[in-house]
């Protein structure tokens, strides 16, 4: 079922989303050679618990972080460790969730570690510019399949895949609600979107093929051929004034 937000209830969210944008503006300062996926965890759960919240991810389904930390082929949910040291040229991918008087925000951004290649560099923009073309679709009277057509053409364009495994979703009192948000579709078709909406637009893409598996830990979603992805997502809300980015506080 769909939950439309009221006006209190968006107040939340947007302050639970400023949160979670900070957050990753936050361990965007961090991201550096030689450090672990730990520290970066570490950080960010400091830092959202100074903000009076709670990170969404932790615990959530026995999930160990506070923050997907997840690097070069590994697509998502990458669990932090001491032992996964950041190098030069890796990509690295953190998605964070903040929770904030029972509302979340939930956001992604893939960061180059040091100098990186021509070629991830395009992945990571690709990305970006795909989530942007599907919220530009994020419209009163739209629907779902408009935003994940927008998303896919933008990436097969340039010539990568999206992952059909892994989807947005809505988002709210629970961290993943419906409907949810494909990063591929046919115009026209889905869920209808109505003012008040909430939902996670995340494109996953690979430089490769778009299928993925899961490491032996239960969590950690890899590249089947072992290529590149990146990833990008902004909590969205759906307004009579056109899509509202809730995540973005301008970092990136």
């Amino acid at each position: 079922m769909v939950i439309v937000k009221n006006s209190d209830q968006l107040k939340l969210m947007k302050i639970a989303c400023r949160i979670t944008g900070e957050t990753l503006a936050y361990a965007h300062e961090l991201v550096r050679e030689g450090v672990s996926t730990k520290f970066l965890d570490t950080k960010i759960r400091a830092f959202i618990e100074k903000q009076g919240a709670r990170p969404s991810f932790l615990g959530y389904g026995g999930f160990p972080g506070s923050a997907c930390i997840s690097i070069n082929d590994e697509v998502i949910h990458g669990i932090p460790t001491e032992k996964r040291i950041l190098r030069e040229g890796d990509i690295v991918k953190i998605d964070v969730g903040a929770c904030y008087r029972g509302y979340n925000g939930d956001s992604a951004r893939s960061f180059p570690v040091g100098r990186v290649s021509d070629e991830a560099l395009r992945l990571i923009e690709t990305t970006k510019a795909s989530f942007f073309a599907g919220m530009e679709k994020a419209v009163v009277g739209g629907r779902i399949g408009d935003i994940g057509s927008a998303v896919e053409n933008c990436v097969t364009s340039a010539g990568y895949t999206v992952v059909r495994q892994y989807v947005g979703h809505g988002v709210g009192a629970e961290l993943h609600e419906d409907p949810e948000v494909p990063n591929f579709g046919t115009a026209g078709r889905g869920v209808r979107l109505y003012p008040g909406m909430t939902i996670a637009i995340e494109p996953m893409v690979n430089a490769g093929g778009h299928t993925v598996r899961v490491l032996d830990n239960d969590w950690t979603v890899v590249t089947t051929d072992g290529s590149l992805s990146a990833h990008y997502e902004n909590t969205v809300a759906i307004t009579a004034n056109g899509p509202e980015n809730l995540t973005d506080v301008g970092d990136s």
